[in-house]
């Protein structure tokens, strides 16, 4: 790890997080359900914010990955602290608010919760997607400071709607890295947490990546971590990710958060976040503060026990 950053910095981290995280399901969103082959074929290299894609989006328009992020962050800052039926409660709203689009799993969990009220969706070795895993930057935000609540948190949020090893794991992962970056790790440390994760997980290494980008959270990561060890800035890596299709605005959007919070708002392609809608970019910009005044680390600078 490298000298701990300035409190300007980690806020900078903090929002580039965020807004990384909707501009990598922006961009992504055009080559969802693409292929590689098919992407070349439409595009070249896709390295534009135009919307489109199979939901025919606006350009800047984001899917439910960004927005279930912001519906949990807007819980939590709401409630002023954890409280994981908030967080239920704001993805019920979200939904009736009819979204352009809903994961199959998010929905059913959802639905779960309206009509038991449980907080945890019974284990199911169907749910090992990605669609908890995405939501996980501001749970990270929030648990800033607090490794070990980070990831129990992390885990937490995802049992609404996934309830499998592998997506437990991968919430975890996504959310210490997004952690670790916002506090200036370094690139070696940061892989160290994905080698830690393939060591208790095998199917997670990514050293033989054949570039598979489907939902799966395993094939989802394995394209997030390739990506992002093998390029040098956060363009490079986030039209890396995008153009290898598949789910393309979920890989895109983990990327973006992780990549954010590494690089840093200077590293943001300025001609991106002209593109990005403009309630987004708000949002993005003002919840990041709120969740990060809620976090261990904010007590601390701020002197509180």
């Amino acid at each position: 790890m490298s000298a701990p950053p300035s409190p300007p910095d980690v806020l900078g981290r903090a929002r580039a997080c965020l807004l990384g995280l909707a501009l990598g399901d922006a961009l992504g969103a055009t080559t969802e359900f693409m292929s590689p082959a098919e992407i070349r074929a439409a595009h070249g290299v896709h390295r534009t914010i135009v919307g489109g894609g199979w939901l025919g989006l606006r350009p800047g328009r984001v899917t439910d990955d960004t927005e279930m992020s912001l519906a949990l962050a807007r819980a939590l800052v709401a409630a002023g602290g954890w409280d994981l039926t908030a967080v239920a409660e704001g993805f019920v709203a979200w939904l009736k608010g009819r979204p352009i689009d809903v994961g199959a799993t998010c929905r059913k969990g959802i639905r779960d919760y309206l009509l038991t009220g449980r907080l945890e969706v019974p284990p199911n070795e169907w749910d090992a997607g990605n669609g908890a895993a995405v939501r996980v930057a501001p749970v990270a935000l929030f648990g800033l400071g607090d490794e070990e609540l980070c990831r129990g948190l992390a885990v937490a949020q995802a049992r609404l709607t996934h309830h499998h090893p592998l997506s437990d794991a991968a919430c975890g992962t996504v959310a210490l890295l997004v952690q670790r970056a916002v506090l200036g790790a370094t690139a070696f440390d940061l892989h160290a947490v994905t080698r830690d994760l393939a060591a208790r997980h095998p199917a997670f290494g990514f050293a033989r990546y054949q570039g598979e980008a489907s939902g799966y959270v395993v094939d989802t990561l394995r394209t997030v971590f390739h990506h992002f060890f093998t390029t040098a800035t956060f363009e490079e890596c986030l039209v890396a990710v995008v153009n290898q299709g598949g789910d393309a605005d979920t890989t895109g959007a983990i990327a973006g958060a992780i990549a954010g919070a590494f690089y840093g708002p200077d590293a943001l392609p300025p001609g991106w976040l002209r593109r990005l809608d403009p309630a987004v970019r708000d949002a993005c910009q003002e919840l990041a503060p709120g969740l990060l005044r809620l976090s261990p680390w904010w007590r601390v600078q701020s002197g509180v026990p």
